[in-house]
């Protein structure tokens, strides 16, 4: 049976499945990154991951098990044609050659690409895009990034450098970025933004049911699920701090918006999980913001394989690289 092998790597998990060549993920494992052990820890893991995968399968579905190409999707500014990580924050890789590390320890083909935009392809073509020529798809979670499919293909744009909507710089915003800017969307409007923006109004004494959940001591252990627990129970700054990052969402895709014009646009990643609470304003800022003929013909919705979209999109996008260089 041929199959590709995706990978989705994290700062915190590593994720590795096998998929069919219809786009079914039938095999995945997972295993903790282990980052402060160094790049090329990692990539063994990578490999093994794979290699172990192909073994278990095989002895699950008693059928022959061959990997015809492996794609990973990595954090940060990657250059899929030359095959170097050019820099992964949250792995410490910096000019990493990923591509021929693995080669040569797995002796197969093997395609990187950013992991926003693997998750995006995967969603646009076997999620909740099929069906639809121009996609736009962004991630919330610890930061916020977006990818473009255009009739099946990625665009990258200068310097493989596209999709970078989380370092916006919005107005009104003025808490510092990581990336060295002030007031970027991603510092308030990512899952990670909104549980810090709740932690600076709790330690301000602001008062939420949220106090009696994480007393001072614990208040480090509040995640952006909790936010929307305390939403549904008419907590006014859970709902403040939520509506308020889809209110900042929707205004950025409107700047995205006229210059794409996607008739979908797909919402993923952590903080997608906060479903409406998040998308209504998004969608009213948004809709508010842009021309009749974009409104009125696009859509917005929440990803449908939320968990195993970065999975299928790199297996899904090394298909299609391999394909095409066989031909």
């Amino acid at each position: 049976m041929e199959v590709y092998a995706g990978v989705d790597v994290g700062g915190t998990n590593i994720v590795c499945g096998l998929v069919s060549s219809s786009g079914d993920v039938v095999y995945q494992i997972k295993r903790a990154t282990e980052v402060s052990k160094g790049p090329d820890a990692i990539l063994e893991k990578i490999a093994a991951m794979i290699e172990e995968a192909a073994v278990a399968y095989a002895e699950q579905s008693g059928v022959d098990i061959s990997v015809t190409a492996v794609g990973i999707g990595l954090p940060g500014f990657v250059d899929p044609e030359e095959g170097i990580a050019r820099f992964a924050g949250n792995l410490g890789w910096r000019n990493l050659p990923a591509v021929q590390k693995l080669q040569a320890r797995l002796n197969l083909p093997i395609y990187i690409d950013n992991d926003v935009r693997t998750y995006v392809y995967g969603e646009a073509m076997y999620g909740a895009g099929q069906g639809y020529k121009d996609v736009l798809g962004i991630t919330v979670g610890t930061g916020i990034a977006s990818a473009v499919v255009n009739e099946g293909k990625l665009f990258y744009g200068f310097r493989n450098m596209s999709g970078e909507l989380g370092h916006i710089v919005m107005e009104g915003l003025e808490d510092p970025c990581p990336c060295g800017l002030h007031g970027c969307l991603e510092t308030y409007a990512s899952a990670s933004g909104m549980v810090r923006q709740a932690l600076k109004a709790l330690r301000a004494g602001e008062p939420s049911i949220l106090q009696s959940w994480f007393p001072d001591d614990k208040l480090e252990k509040l995640s952006a699920a909790d936010l929307s627990r305390a939403y549904d129970l008419d907590d006014p700054l859970a709902k403040s701090i939520l509506e308020k990052a889809g209110t900042l969402l929707g205004r950025a895709l409107s700047y995205a918006v006229p210059l794409v014009s996607p008739e979908l646009i797909i919402v993923g990643g952590g903080g997608a999980l906060a479903g409406d609470r998040l998308l209504t304003p998004l969608k009213e800022e948004l809709y508010s913001r842009i021309l009749p003929d974009y409104r009125e013909h696009l859509k917005v919705v929440t990803a449908l394989n939320n968990d195993d979209a970065g999975v299928t999109g790199s297996a899904m996008y090394a298909k299609q690289k391999y394909c095409s260089s066989s031909m």
